[in-house]
């Protein structure tokens, strides 16, 4: 897919800015975050509440009275009662280890005792920008609770340039979101013989913003005339790689491309979704989550995520690409139809894709199938 002068005249910059915010975050760096580009309106200094130490929450004190932001799924767990606004406002801990423990559910056992929770209200502006730092939480593959601190109108832009910290905007962040999920370009193509599957390619995608790229693998010589076998596989570095008994990820990517070989040919398209889009760290946390006894589904939730962060514009890109608008596909997941559906990719059938358990997974399958709607 050719990158249009548009899109780099319009987009190309803040994509590069939100990737470079996003690695902040992950050192331990604040981020100011404005309602829109210029000066004027409301901004918010946000720091990822799982590495607020001591010496971090003292500076972000100086600049005003922090708060906590957590994800609507996390305060339902916490039995917090809000407004229903996709990020909630809460009265900061003292200390740095009660604003982890709030962020971070592997601790609930070590630190059970929390509250009162005192909820702050927010206006339209700010909870806009709430729900922009957690955003930017996800993109940086972090959980999704943050401390923040409200800054006055027209500081940001010379607090920032002051301290040396990168200043985005809500729209930038939206902009960088839909570029993930539909824009992308082939940055490589050739041939890779795979056991059971000797005639195949693989096609490399990377988002025009220059995220994590996807890859199609084409089993054969699959038709765009035809209705081709697909298998949507998120990245599982557990399960594809390690060989993990949590999961039944390793046999769906091996079956699928026995399964498409024995076919003919066909197309599997395996996508940096790691965890059902939450990134590997927070499934390895939701892994010890099931340690202490809850589900797949539970565990997504206790740490703040949706059930399922997936997005399907990525994988109907892919195939439109390919040429391929009409498949049969390999799945037990009926959201994948679905979703595939919705983004202009007719799904003629979908094509029964399961293994057998084992004492390690059993209770994983059962929950996609109880709870997630799974063909199981």
């Amino acid at each position: 897919m050719a990158t249009s002068p548009a899109y780099l005249q319009t987009h190309l910059r803040d994509d590069i800015v939100i990737l470079r915010a996003a690695d902040d975050l992950r050192r331990g760096l604040p981020v100011v975050i404005a309602t829109h580009d210029g000066p004027g309106g409301h901004s918010l200094m946000v720091l990822p509440a799982e590495l607020a130490d001591a010496w971090r929450l003292e500076r972000l004190s100086m600049l005003g009275k922090p708060q906590v932001l957590i994800s609507r799924e996390r305060a339902a767990v916490l039995k917090i009662h809000h407004k229903g606004r996709d990020a909630v406002r809460l009265s900061c801990p003292k200390d740095s280890f009660g604003i982890r423990a709030l962020a971070d559910p592997t601790a609930d056992l070590s630190a059970p005792m929390k509250g009162p929770f005192q909820v702050q209200e927010a206006t339209t502006e700010q909870a806009a920008l709430d729900e922009a730092a957690l955003a930017l939480l996800k993109i940086a593959h972090l959980l999704p609770a943050a401390v923040s601190v409200d800054l006055c109108a027209d500081v940001p832009q010379d607090m920032a340039r002051h301290h040396g910290l990168l200043l985005v905007s809500v729209p930038q962040i939206k902009a960088h979101i839909q570029a993930q999920t539909g824009g992308l370009m082939v940055v490589a193509d050739a041939k890779l013989p795979m056991k059971g599957a000797p005639n195949s390619r693989i096609v490399a995608f990377r988002p025009e913003s220059g995220g994590t790229e996807h890859f199609a693998i084409l089993v054969g010589s699959p038709a765009p005339s035809d209705a081709v076998l697909v298998r949507l596989h998120s990245e599982c570095f557990t399960g594809d790689a390690l060989g993990s008994l949590k999961c039944d990820c390793g046999n769906q990517f091996t079956g699928a491309l026995e399964t498409i070989e024995q076919a003919g040919g066909g197309i599997v398209l395996y996508l940096a979704q790691e965890g059902r889009g939450i990134g590997l760290v927070a499934k390895l946390k939701a892994y010890a989550l099931q340690d202490q006894g809850h589900d797949t589904v539970d565990a997504n939730l206790r740490l703040g995520f949706a059930i399922d962060e997936r997005e399907f514009g990525p994988a109907a890109a892919m195939l439109k690409a390919l040429g391929f608008l009409r498949i049969r596909l390999l799945t037990n997941n009926p959201e994948k139809v679905a979703g595939l559906e919705r983004e202009g990719i007719k799904v003629v059938e979908r094509v029964e894709h399961r293994f057998p358990s084992n004492e390690h997974n059993a209770h994983y399958l059962a929950t996609k199938r109880d709870k997630t709607g799974h063909f199981l």
